[in-house]
Protein backbone atom coordinates (compact mmCIF):
# COMPACT_ATOMS: atom_id res chain seq x y z
CA UNK A 1 0.00 0.00 0.00
CA UNK A 2 2.69 2.02 0.45
CA UNK A 3 4.51 1.28 -3.25
CA UNK A 4 5.78 4.32 -5.16
CA UNK A 5 4.51 6.54 -2.60
CA UNK A 6 6.35 9.48 -0.64
CA UNK A 7 4.62 9.70 2.73
CA UNK A 8 5.82 12.49 5.63
CA UNK A 9 6.41 11.44 9.32
CA UNK A 10 6.38 14.69 11.30
CA UNK A 11 7.62 14.32 14.52
CA UNK A 12 9.69 11.19 12.87
CA UNK A 13 12.73 11.13 15.16
CA UNK A 14 10.27 10.24 18.21
CA UNK A 15 9.58 6.65 19.26
CA UNK A 16 7.16 5.74 17.30
CA UNK A 17 8.50 7.37 13.85
CA UNK A 18 11.78 6.14 14.34
CA UNK A 19 9.83 2.13 14.37
CA UNK A 20 7.65 3.46 11.67
CA UNK A 21 10.34 4.40 9.39
CA UNK A 22 12.40 1.23 10.29
CA UNK A 23 8.71 -0.36 8.83
CA UNK A 24 8.70 1.36 5.98
CA UNK A 25 11.82 1.12 4.70
CA UNK A 26 11.45 -2.61 4.06
CA UNK A 27 8.24 -1.65 1.66
CA UNK A 28 9.24 -0.18 -1.90
CA UNK A 29 8.32 3.54 -0.86
CA UNK A 30 9.42 6.42 -3.34
CA UNK A 31 10.39 8.86 -0.22
CA UNK A 32 9.95 9.38 3.05
CA UNK A 33 10.28 12.39 4.86
CA UNK A 34 11.32 13.25 8.87
CA UNK A 35 10.05 16.31 9.86
CA UNK A 36 11.44 17.39 13.46
CA UNK A 37 12.72 20.27 14.84
CA UNK A 38 15.83 18.58 16.57
CA UNK A 39 19.28 18.58 14.80
CA UNK A 40 20.73 16.27 16.82
CA UNK A 41 17.87 13.38 16.87
CA UNK A 42 17.77 13.70 13.11
CA UNK A 43 21.59 13.36 12.52
CA UNK A 44 21.63 10.49 15.14
CA UNK A 45 18.80 8.55 13.09
CA UNK A 46 20.65 9.28 9.50
CA UNK A 47 24.05 7.58 10.94
CA UNK A 48 21.72 4.75 12.03
CA UNK A 49 19.56 4.32 8.84
CA UNK A 50 21.60 4.25 5.31
CA UNK A 51 18.78 4.26 3.17
CA UNK A 52 18.79 7.49 0.17
CA UNK A 53 15.12 7.15 0.38
CA UNK A 54 14.53 8.82 3.52
CA UNK A 55 15.09 12.62 3.71
CA UNK A 56 15.56 14.64 6.67
CA UNK A 57 13.64 18.16 7.37
CA UNK A 58 14.43 20.74 9.82
CA UNK A 59 11.12 22.63 11.05
CA UNK A 60 7.85 22.89 13.10
CA UNK A 61 4.76 22.52 13.03
CA UNK A 62 3.55 25.40 15.01
CA UNK A 63 5.34 26.96 11.73
CA UNK A 64 2.76 26.73 9.04
CA UNK A 65 5.22 27.64 6.00
CA UNK A 66 7.34 24.71 6.86
CA UNK A 67 4.51 22.65 6.90
CA UNK A 68 3.29 24.24 3.83
CA UNK A 69 6.59 23.26 2.67
CA UNK A 70 7.76 19.36 4.36
CA UNK A 71 3.67 18.32 2.32
CA UNK A 72 4.63 19.37 -0.90
CA UNK A 73 3.80 16.07 -3.32
CA UNK A 74 3.42 14.02 0.01
CA UNK A 75 0.83 11.09 -0.56
CA UNK A 76 0.24 10.39 2.75
CA UNK A 77 1.38 12.27 6.49
CA UNK A 78 1.23 10.52 9.33
CA UNK A 79 1.10 13.09 12.45
CA UNK A 80 3.45 12.02 15.50
CA UNK A 81 4.66 15.38 16.51
CA UNK A 82 3.25 16.59 20.07
CA UNK A 83 4.43 17.68 23.53
CA UNK A 84 3.13 14.23 25.53
CA UNK A 85 4.85 14.85 28.88
CA UNK A 86 2.04 15.17 31.44
CA UNK A 87 3.94 17.48 34.42
CA UNK A 88 5.79 19.61 31.51
CA UNK A 89 2.72 20.02 29.69
CA UNK A 90 0.71 21.11 32.98
CA UNK A 91 3.52 23.56 34.16
CA UNK A 92 3.34 25.17 30.17
CA UNK A 93 -0.41 24.41 28.95
CA UNK A 94 0.06 27.30 25.93
CA UNK A 95 3.14 25.30 24.83
CA UNK A 96 1.13 22.14 24.45
CA UNK A 97 -1.77 24.00 23.04
CA UNK A 98 0.62 25.39 20.46
CA UNK A 99 2.54 22.20 19.41
CA UNK A 100 -0.62 20.08 19.69
CA UNK A 101 -3.29 21.68 19.07
CA UNK A 102 -2.12 24.23 16.23
CA UNK A 103 0.53 22.39 15.05
CA UNK A 104 -1.67 19.47 14.09
CA UNK A 105 -4.20 22.04 12.78
CA UNK A 106 -1.32 23.11 10.72
CA UNK A 107 -0.43 19.79 9.33
CA UNK A 108 -3.73 19.36 8.45
CA UNK A 109 -4.30 22.54 6.16
CA UNK A 110 -0.45 21.88 5.06
CA UNK A 111 -1.74 18.51 3.40
CA UNK A 112 -5.05 19.42 2.03
CA UNK A 113 -3.29 22.75 0.38
CA UNK A 114 -1.30 20.38 -0.91
CA UNK A 115 -3.70 17.54 -1.78
CA UNK A 116 -2.28 14.60 0.78
CA UNK A 117 -4.65 11.45 0.11
CA UNK A 118 -4.63 10.57 3.75
CA UNK A 119 -3.76 11.93 7.19
CA UNK A 120 -3.42 9.49 10.16
CA UNK A 121 -3.22 12.04 13.76
CA UNK A 122 -1.86 9.99 16.49
CA UNK A 123 -3.82 10.80 19.96
CA UNK A 124 -3.55 9.39 23.56
CA UNK A 125 -5.63 8.01 26.24
CA UNK A 126 -5.44 11.25 28.09
CA UNK A 127 -7.81 12.61 25.78
CA UNK A 128 -11.00 10.49 26.99
CA UNK A 129 -12.08 12.17 29.96
CA UNK A 130 -9.14 15.07 30.04
CA UNK A 131 -7.80 16.35 33.46
CA UNK A 132 -4.41 17.53 32.80
CA UNK A 133 -2.92 20.27 29.92
CA UNK A 134 -1.76 17.63 27.72
CA UNK A 135 -5.01 15.05 27.51
CA UNK A 136 -7.32 18.68 27.10
CA UNK A 137 -4.79 19.84 24.27
CA UNK A 138 -5.39 16.43 22.51
CA UNK A 139 -8.56 16.13 23.47
CA UNK A 140 -9.11 19.76 21.13
CA UNK A 141 -6.85 18.68 18.78
CA UNK A 142 -9.16 15.41 18.19
CA UNK A 143 -12.06 18.20 17.85
CA UNK A 144 -9.95 19.96 14.99
CA UNK A 145 -9.06 16.92 13.09
CA UNK A 146 -13.09 15.58 13.37
CA UNK A 147 -14.04 18.95 12.57
CA UNK A 148 -11.31 18.93 9.55
CA UNK A 149 -12.61 15.52 8.67
CA UNK A 150 -16.71 16.82 8.31
CA UNK A 151 -15.12 19.83 6.21
CA UNK A 152 -13.66 17.41 4.09
CA UNK A 153 -16.85 15.25 3.75
CA UNK A 154 -19.26 18.06 2.90
CA UNK A 155 -16.71 20.08 0.31
CA UNK A 156 -16.32 16.77 -1.35
CA UNK A 157 -12.44 16.43 -0.95
CA UNK A 158 -10.52 13.83 -2.20
CA UNK A 159 -8.59 12.97 1.29
CA UNK A 160 -9.64 11.55 4.38
CA UNK A 161 -8.28 12.19 8.62
CA UNK A 162 -7.93 9.12 11.10
CA UNK A 163 -7.27 9.53 14.20
CA UNK A 164 -4.96 6.52 16.41
CA UNK A 165 -5.14 6.57 20.50
CA UNK A 166 -2.74 4.56 22.27
CA UNK A 167 -2.44 3.62 25.84
CA UNK A 168 1.09 3.32 27.67
CA UNK A 169 3.67 2.98 24.71
CA UNK A 170 6.25 0.53 26.96
CA UNK A 171 9.44 1.41 25.78
CA UNK A 172 8.32 4.61 24.35
CA UNK A 173 10.84 7.52 25.28
CA UNK A 174 10.48 9.68 28.58
CA UNK A 175 7.63 6.79 29.74
CA UNK A 176 7.25 4.39 32.43
CA UNK A 177 9.48 1.46 31.42
CA UNK A 178 12.51 3.16 30.67
CA UNK A 179 12.26 5.42 33.58
CA UNK A 180 12.06 2.11 36.27
CA UNK A 181 14.74 0.16 34.29
CA UNK A 182 17.22 3.47 34.53
CA UNK A 183 16.85 3.42 38.01
CA UNK A 184 17.21 -0.56 38.21
CA UNK A 185 20.07 -0.45 37.03
CA UNK A 186 21.75 2.66 38.58
CA UNK A 187 20.50 0.13 42.19
CA UNK A 188 18.46 3.41 43.01
CA UNK A 189 15.19 2.70 44.34
CA UNK A 190 12.33 3.01 42.60
CA UNK A 191 9.64 5.78 42.70
CA UNK A 192 5.78 5.05 42.26
CA UNK A 193 3.25 7.99 42.22
CA UNK A 194 0.38 5.45 43.29
CA UNK A 195 1.03 1.35 43.13
CA UNK A 196 -2.38 0.88 42.31
CA UNK A 197 -2.92 2.81 39.46
CA UNK A 198 -3.35 1.12 36.11
CA UNK A 199 -2.47 1.92 32.60
CA UNK A 200 -2.85 0.14 29.22
CA UNK A 201 0.10 -1.73 27.93
CA UNK A 202 1.07 -1.35 24.38
CA UNK A 203 4.46 -2.31 22.27
CA UNK A 204 6.15 0.17 19.69
CA UNK A 205 4.99 -2.44 17.05
CA UNK A 206 1.46 -2.51 18.66
CA UNK A 207 1.59 1.54 17.74
CA UNK A 208 3.25 1.25 14.07
CA UNK A 209 0.19 -1.90 13.32
CA UNK A 210 -2.73 0.70 15.04
CA UNK A 211 -1.73 3.28 12.55
CA UNK A 212 -1.34 1.07 9.64
CA UNK A 213 -4.90 -0.28 10.58
CA UNK A 214 -6.77 3.02 10.50
CA UNK A 215 -4.44 4.08 7.14
CA UNK A 216 -5.52 0.90 5.62
CA UNK A 217 -9.37 0.71 6.49
CA UNK A 218 -10.19 3.82 8.45
CA UNK A 219 -12.82 6.24 7.01
CA UNK A 220 -12.75 9.58 6.92
CA UNK A 221 -13.03 10.85 10.54
CA UNK A 222 -12.74 7.71 12.33
CA UNK A 223 -10.94 6.98 15.43
CA UNK A 224 -9.54 3.72 15.98
CA UNK A 225 -8.06 2.04 18.97
CA UNK A 226 -6.12 -1.07 19.87
CA UNK A 227 -7.94 -3.50 22.71
CA UNK A 228 -5.38 -3.87 25.10
CA UNK A 229 -4.74 -5.38 28.10
CA UNK A 230 -3.57 -3.12 31.49
CA UNK A 231 -1.41 -3.86 34.32
CA UNK A 232 -0.67 -1.95 37.87
CA UNK A 233 2.63 0.37 38.14
CA UNK A 234 2.92 -1.65 41.14
CA UNK A 235 2.78 -4.76 39.15
CA UNK A 236 5.24 -3.45 36.18
CA UNK A 237 7.75 -2.62 38.44
CA UNK A 238 7.79 -6.16 40.24
CA UNK A 239 8.41 -7.58 37.22
CA UNK A 240 11.21 -5.21 36.11
CA UNK A 241 12.96 -6.41 39.53
CA UNK A 242 11.62 -10.30 38.80
CA UNK A 243 13.15 -9.68 34.79
CA UNK A 244 16.67 -8.13 36.39
CA UNK A 245 17.06 -10.37 39.34
CA UNK A 246 17.22 -6.82 41.13
CA UNK A 247 15.63 -6.00 44.89
CA UNK A 248 15.76 -2.35 44.39
CA UNK A 249 13.31 -0.83 47.22
CA UNK A 250 10.21 1.14 46.15
CA UNK A 251 9.39 4.27 47.27
CA UNK A 252 5.89 5.54 47.18
CA UNK A 253 5.58 9.43 45.95
CA UNK A 254 2.55 10.49 45.48
CA UNK A 255 0.46 11.19 42.09
CA UNK A 256 2.45 13.91 40.21
CA UNK A 257 0.92 16.87 38.34
CA UNK A 258 -2.54 16.21 36.26
CA UNK A 259 -2.41 12.05 36.80
CA UNK A 260 -5.31 9.74 36.62
CA UNK A 261 -5.42 6.86 38.71
CA UNK A 262 -6.74 4.87 35.65
CA UNK A 263 -6.93 6.03 32.05
CA UNK A 264 -9.59 5.48 29.11
CA UNK A 265 -9.28 4.33 25.49
CA UNK A 266 -13.29 5.25 24.46
CA UNK A 267 -15.84 7.13 26.15
CA UNK A 268 -19.43 5.56 27.00
CA UNK A 269 -20.70 7.78 24.50
CA UNK A 270 -18.02 6.22 21.96
CA UNK A 271 -18.64 2.65 23.24
CA UNK A 272 -22.09 3.36 22.06
CA UNK A 273 -21.49 3.43 18.89
CA UNK A 274 -17.97 1.85 18.03
CA UNK A 275 -17.54 -1.18 16.36
CA UNK A 276 -15.11 -3.55 17.05
CA UNK A 277 -13.07 -5.43 14.91
CA UNK A 278 -10.50 -8.50 16.06
CA UNK A 279 -7.71 -6.35 18.13
CA UNK A 280 -9.11 -2.98 16.98
CA UNK A 281 -12.41 -0.40 18.30
CA UNK A 282 -13.41 1.72 15.32
CA UNK A 283 -15.40 4.94 16.41
CA UNK A 284 -16.93 6.59 13.78
CA UNK A 285 -17.04 10.42 13.21
CA UNK A 286 -20.75 11.99 13.16
CA UNK A 287 -20.44 14.07 10.31
CA UNK A 288 -23.65 15.61 9.96
CA UNK A 289 -23.97 19.93 9.55
CA UNK A 290 -25.00 21.90 12.41
CA UNK A 291 -28.75 22.00 10.86
CA UNK A 292 -29.91 19.04 12.48
CA UNK A 293 -33.62 19.36 11.87
CA UNK A 294 -32.37 18.64 8.18
CA UNK A 295 -31.33 15.47 8.71
CA UNK A 296 -33.62 12.10 8.38
CA UNK A 297 -32.10 9.85 10.31
CA UNK A 298 -32.83 9.98 13.98
CA UNK A 299 -29.89 10.94 16.46
CA UNK A 300 -27.40 8.41 17.60
CA UNK A 301 -29.20 6.67 21.22
CA UNK A 302 -26.51 6.92 23.67
CA UNK A 303 -26.84 3.22 25.57
CA UNK A 304 -25.40 2.71 29.17
CA UNK A 305 -22.39 0.69 28.09
CA UNK A 306 -19.47 1.85 30.32
CA UNK A 307 -16.11 3.22 29.00
CA UNK A 308 -13.45 0.85 27.82
CA UNK A 309 -10.70 1.96 30.58
CA UNK A 310 -7.65 0.58 32.13
CA UNK A 311 -9.27 -0.65 35.11
CA UNK A 312 -12.06 -2.90 33.67
CA UNK A 313 -9.84 -4.14 31.31
CA UNK A 314 -7.75 -7.75 31.05
CA UNK A 315 -5.42 -6.98 34.20
CA UNK A 316 -1.73 -8.74 33.29
CA UNK A 317 0.27 -10.37 36.73
CA UNK A 318 3.73 -10.50 36.94
CA UNK A 319 4.15 -13.50 35.01
CA UNK A 320 2.57 -11.70 32.15
CA UNK A 321 3.75 -8.36 32.20
CA UNK A 322 7.77 -10.17 32.32
CA UNK A 323 6.41 -11.89 29.32
CA UNK A 324 5.34 -9.39 27.06
CA UNK A 325 8.51 -7.39 28.58
CA UNK A 326 10.91 -10.00 26.88
CA UNK A 327 9.29 -9.27 23.53
CA UNK A 328 10.69 -5.69 23.80
CA UNK A 329 13.85 -5.90 25.96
Amino acid sequence: MFDNKIILISGGTGSFGTKMLHSLIKSKVKEIRIFSRDEKKQEDLRRSIKDKRVNYIIGDVRDYKSTLSCTEKVDYVFQAAALKQVPTCEFFPLEAYKTNVLGTSNIIDASLANKVKKIVILSTDKAVYPINAMGISKAMMEKVAISKAREIFSKKINCSICITRYGNVMFSRGSLIPFLIKKIHMNEELTLTDPSMTRFMMSLEDSVNLVKEAFKYGKNGDIYVQKSPAASIKNISLALLKLFKKKNKIKIIGARHGEKKHESLCTSEEMSMAYGKDNFYRIPADLRSINYDTHQKKNNIISSKGAYSSDNTKQLNVSEIIKLLKKEI
